[in-house]
């Protein structure tokens, strides 16, 4: 495995440009380069963090934990305001690598200007490569972002030779902070202890960057499913039947602290890491994968991250949706002819979920997945969102009504 160290990347800054100064970026991404050394340059459309970052040089990370606060400073940061195209498309000609961290649906707004970022930097740095980190949650994030880069690139740049789209798994779990402490610092942002950057050693055109906390797998796909089927799926299975269960419960560890709650969102990782055996065998092992549900559900009950029911629970759409935690391996399951029992029940009281933000808000695309859900029943959910089949998928439908007999619904 090469490994970039910093006296061999030669005409290259030993600078990342990290699109997105949201909390993953700052608390995560910007955290491990900044302290191997790397010049932070964050890309946003927020006017107010750009200000900020450009005048203080610096943020601060607050690693929150059960045995307290740690403070960190994070320094060597400016930003550029996502509307500079010229002073990106220049970064992108001299930086060392990107990352995106923007969400899913922002995505193809950012690949116009890094086309331009590219085709500069084949000029500039005479055809080095673009490494770009993907930090974002999705299954084929790589093939997704190459379509949306590819259009905005001439035919004689080859995209497979100048760009390096290096997928992620995203482990660290970043919370909703109060408003009246993001007034009080924007640039504040709260994280848990967990450092870990899991990435894909197989995509780097450039050698691996020399940052602690890099983790380079060199099968990606089966860690970015580790992540969606345990740690996504274990998260969305607490918040949903422990809203079914305790809908006055707040906190994630709150309702983990119920014993029939914590039993089920066990099972369900449990069914969901032996389609993980079975689909990547010379990869996971039972023990290592009951030792991570372990750890995981561990750091879902760590107090001090206040982490809230709604937050991980809400966006239904998203969350039910066919390659998502739950109806992925749902169908994996099924298909294999595994149980997936549990994670069908927490699919089912997914329509009832009704958590609210803690200024009492929910998003309206939630409250349609609840009148969908009261109307037509939990097959309307599988079908619409989950992209189950009757035909195909008869032992789920099957299951679900059985599920929704004994709830009563």
């Amino acid at each position: 495995m090469l490994i970039l160290k910093p006296e061999t990347i030669g005409y290259m800054n030993k600078k990342i440009v990290i699109f997105g100064a949201g909390k993953i970026g700052r608390s995560f991404i910007g955290q491990l380069f900044s302290r191997s050394g790397y010049e932070i340059v964050f890309v946003d459309t927020q006017k107010v963090l750009i200000d900020q970052l450009n005048e203080r040089k610096s943020y601060s990370v607050v690693i929150k934990s059960n045995q307290g606060d740690e403070h960190q400073d994070i320094k060597n940061v400016r930003g550029i305001l996502a509307q500079d195209e010229a002073q990106i498309i220049k970064e992108l000609a001299t930086c060392a690598l990107a990352c995106l961290s923007v969400g899913q649906k922002a995505l193809p707004f950012v690949a116009p200007v890094l086309g331009k970022g590219i085709i500069q930097r084949a000029k500039t740095l005479k055809n080095t490569p673009l490494d770009i980190i993907i930090a974002e949650n999705m299954r084929n994030a790589d093939s997704y972002i190459r379509s949306q880069i590819a259009s905005h690139i001439p035919n004689d740049i080859d995209i497979n030779k100048m760009v390096g789209l290096v997928e992620t798994s995203i482990g660290k779990m970043v919370p909703i902070m109060e408003e009246s402490e993001i007034e009080k610092d924007p640039l504040l942002v709260y994280a848990e202890p967990y450092n870990t950057l899991i990435l894909d050693a197989k995509a780097f055109k450039n050698p691996i960057p020399e940052v602690k906390g890099l983790a380079p797998k060199q099968n990606m796909k089966a860690w970015v499913d580790r992540k969606l089927f345990v740690h996504n799926l274990g998260h969305a299975v607490a918040a949903y039947i422990g809203n079914y269960h305790l809908p006055k419960a707040k906190y994630i560890y709150e309702v983990l602290e119920d014993e029939l709650v914590k039993k089920l969102t066990l099972n369900a990782m449990r069914e969901s890491s032996l389609v993980l055996q079975k689909n990547y065998p010379h990869e996971f092992t039972k023990e290592a994968l009951d030792e991570h549900i372990a750890d995981l559900v561990e750091r879902f009950q760590n107090k001090a991250l206040g982490d809230t029911v709604f937050r991980v629970g809400c966006d239904l759409p998203r969350k039910l949706s066919a390659e998502d935690r739950l109806a992925c391996p749902i169908k994996l399951a099924e298909s294999m002819q595994l149980d997936f029992d549990t994670m069908l029940l927490a699919y089912n009281v997914s329509g009832m979920f009704k958590a609210e933000s803690m200024d009492g808000k929910r998003p309206e695309q939630d409250k349609l997945v609840n009148e969908e859900y009261k109307q037509n029943g939990m097959e309307y959910l599988l079908c619409k969102y989950g992209k189950f089949n009757k035909e195909q998928n008869k032992s789920v439908f099957k299951q679900s009504s059985l599920i929704d007999s004994a709830l009563s619904i």
